[in-house]
Order: C-alpha cells, then structure tokens, then sequence
C-alpha cells in the first residue's frame, strides 16, 4: 500500500508539471458527454446497470484557423457543438435502451436535426419575443422599432419565455435525469480542475454549477441579442424603410436572425472573459446570472450519475494522458 501511495504521489505530481487541459461537456440521456480538445467520450448507463464508454472524434466546422480568431470562432464553435450533441444525444438514447447496435446519424439527418431545431428557437425566441413587443407598442405602452423600449420589451420577453421554457420542462421525469447528469458533469469537471483524485467521492463534494456552463453562454447569448438589435435594428431601418407595415416587420426579424453570428461571435468572448477573470467583486458579478440560472438546469447527481461522468472524463482524456493516475475505474464497456 505503501508503494502504491507514493506511485500515486509521482503521477500526481507530473500531472500537475502538466498544462491542464480545458474539458468540458453535455449532459445527455442516461449519460454524459465529455470533450478534451479533438477527442470526446461518452458514457451511459446500459438497461443492465453497467456504463458503455465510446470514444468519439470531435467533429470540427469551418477553417482551423478561425479557432483562434476571437469575435469570429464563437459562431462555428456554437454549430459544431450543436452537431456533435444531437449526435451525441441521438446515440444516448439509443444505448440507454438497450440499442447497441444502431448507425450513427448521418450528415443530412443531423443538419436536418439542427434545422428543426434552430426553426423552432427562431419562432420561439425570436419572432414570439417581437410579436409580443408589438403588441406593447399597440397598446401604448412601447414605441416603434426605431426607440428603446421596444427593444427592451423585446428583451425582456425572450428572458420569460426562455426562462418560462426551462421550467416547463423540468416537469417531465427525463429531462430532470439529464439535469441530475448535468450536475454530475460540472462536479466530476471540478474534481478534475481541483486537483487529487478524480472518482465519486471527490466529485460529490464539488458544486453542480460551472462558470464555463453552456446554459451561461445561452444567457449571455440572451442578453448581447438584446444589446445588438438595440443598437442595429434602428441603424437597418434607416437604410431601409418599406411603406408596408408587414414587410417592415418581418424584414426586422430576418434581420435578427441573420444578427445571430455576430451575438453568438459576442457571447463567445463573453463566457471567456467571465470564467477567466479572478474570483473578485467583478468576476462574481459577471458569473453571478449565469450560476443562478444553473439552478434549473442542474439538479442533485447521485453517486451512480458521478460514476458515469467520471468514466465519461477519464476515456476523454485517454489512457495515455498524464491525469490518468488520478481516475479509479468502474465497470465500463470501452468501444474505440
């Protein structure tokens, strides 16, 4: 034993002469998605009771140069995390059935997948939101599109019904499993970013709320859309005009969705500089939105949800890889 704990000591501080990788991940059903760099893993929890892991390439979208290029990597960065989710999401579902076997989801059914859903976003989020705005303005208690306070009321809209749409699914028994494994992936992300030993334990002790959270990024999505379409949907509208009310108002919201690129390119760097920022007055206040709102999309793991993203982290990361050390191993079926 005594042998084993220094061993244990040598790996863990060679781990810690290492970079520490920037991982990150996905809840999903009966599972949890894991990314580090190129390579990604998922692990669900079979009908049988014991954890599939499958090793994953991250699918990549755009030039790899553009990665490094902030205010323009943070739209590609969205859509193939978008793809590689539905993917992961599909396969999930299939394997916590009992599924093992089914084909992957092909380009055009994930493209046609993203459509879907990035319609139903657009009419919910954004054409709702405007509609909504206008009935104010009907009502004589906002302006036109050119003044603030339809766009705030615009705002203030998209919040309630975002915030509105996380409740409402909470309700259903699946989706608050997928947000106990969301706790459970921001845990075991602590475990590993804290240092030591990376298993059930340390993960239990750690808080299901990260500042990295990609319902934070949805959040500052949220609130740099308000800001964008404040100052540019008034600046569209000088240079066009249309007499007719109707088209005005459905060219403002083709106008909005085309902002999409650049709100995402803005959130990007935002959630970036939030979660880099030190654990001052400002870096609280920064991260403060996004946390609380982690507390509907998060809920309690318990320790067979921890296993899971444990071993979902640890295939992510690779056998090869310096923490490797610091994971203890459960049951597991490893498909490369």
């Amino acid at each position: 034993m005594k042998h084993k704990s220094s061993l244990f000591r040598l790996l863990c501080l060679a781990a810690e002469s290492c970079a520490l990788p920037l991982v990150g991940g996905q809840a999903v059903m009966e599972g949890v998605l894991m990314r580090n760099g190129g390579t990604s893993a998922l692990a669900v929890r079979r009908p049988s009771g014991s954890i599939f892991v499958e090793s994953r390439r991250w699918r990549t979208v755009g030039p790899k140069g553009l990665r490094g290029v902030r205010f323009l990597r943070g739209f590609p960065v969205l859509v193939e995390t978008l793809a590689n989710g539905v993917r992961a999401l599909n396969r999930s579902a299939d394997l916590s059935t009992g599924e093992e076997d089914s084909s992957p989801m092909t380009r055009g059914q994930v493209a046609l997948t993203l459509a879907m859903a990035l319609g139903a976003a657009v009419l919910l989020f954004v054409a709702a939101p405007h509609l909504l705005a206008l009935g104010m303005q009907y009502l004589g208690l906002g302006g036109g599109m050119t003044g603030l306070s339809f766009h705030l009321w615009d705002g203030l809209f998209k919040f309630l019904m975002f915030i509105g749409y996380i409740a409402a699914i909470s309700f259903l028994s699946d989706i608050r499993r997928v947000f106990q494994y969301h706790g459970a992936e921001h845990k075991t992300i602590h475990a590993f970013e804290a240092g030591g030993p990376v298993n059930v334990e340390s993960a239990r002790r750690g808080s299901r709320l990260h500042p990295r959270c990609g319902t934070t990024f949805l959040l500052f999505v949220l609130s740099a859309a308000i800001v964008l379409h404040a100052v540019l949907v008034p600046l569209f509208l000088l240079f066009w005009e249309p007499s007719s009310a109707l088209v005005r108002h459905a060219g403002v919201v083709c106008f909005k969705i085309a902002l999409i690129v650049p709100v995402s390119a803005l959130a990007y760097e935002l959630i970036h500089y939030a979660a880099s920022v030190d654990g001052g007055l400002w870096g609280r206040v920064l991260r403060a939105p996004g946390l609380l709102l982690q507390l509907l999309t998060t809920r309690e793991p318990d320790d067979g949800q921890l296993e899971v993203a444990v071993a979902a982290l640890r295939e992510a990361l690779g056998p090869e890889s310096p923490f490797a050390g610091r994971f203890q191993s459960p049951d597991t079926t490893v498909m490369e």
